[in-house]
């Protein structure tokens, strides 16, 4: 896996054909992060419904995005949208904590079944920095300091994990390191998948 300073990176170029999937802490900017870049490309004809969101899915069953007793409903109608979005070929970002390694998996084993190219963002950030904007008022939702650490802690086994996974890309974001332009190719896939990963 390339291993290249993410200061000197300042543009990602991505097929049309990939799913971005936003790993980190609640708290941690991934929702901003997506909402942005589909804002960022609305000129392309992107629209908010590329974000697949858990806690979108999970208001959509039961009224109510804080629900954990609905969970694994949750989750089956968060990867059957993804599904059938690959299915027709869309751009999509995967907005969930995505911390452990049967959910990172489960999004590359259907990417894999699509022939998708994967795009990991991993929001590396700090607890102080997840508290902060977990207390934002525009959130409509405080998840907690407990839960932010716990997710923290679930944080520090993906680093160590997500290497060994099989990501096409990986680009870790903190708060030293802002996200690069993000460019999408209007052709199809030209990535050689015989070629090593990329680890921003």
């Amino acid at each position: 896996m390339d291993n290249v300073s993410p200061h000197v990176v300042t543009r990602i170029v991505l097929p049309t054909r990939s799913l971005i999937v936003l790993c980190g802490p609640a708290g941690a900017g991934k929702s901003t992060f997506a909402r942005n870049f589909v804002a960022q490309h609305k000129h392309r004809g992107y629209r908010t419904t590329s974000i697949v969101s858990s806690d979108y899915c999970r208001a959509l069953l039961c009224d109510d995005e804080t629900n954990q007793q609905v969970n694994r409903d949750t989750f089956e109608l968060f990867h059957y949208i993804i599904h059938k979005r690959m299915f027709l070929n869309r751009l999509t970002i995967a907005d969930s904590t995505a911390l452990q390694s049967d959910a990172r998996q489960r999004l590359l084993d259907l990417a894999a079944r699509h022939h998708y190219f994967t795009c990991l963002i991993l929001f590396n950030m700090s607890l102080e920095t997840c508290i902060k904007y977990d207390q934002h008022q525009s959130r409509g939702r405080i998840v907690g300091e407990q839960v932010i650490k716990y997710h923290r802690e679930l944080l520090q086994q993906a680093l160590q994990d997500i290497p060994h996974e099989g990501w096409r890309m990986v680009y870790t974001l903190d708060e030293q390191h802002p996200m690069p332009e993000i460019s999408i190719s209007p052709g199809p896939s030209t990535h050689d998948h015989s070629a090593p990963p990329t680890h921003f």
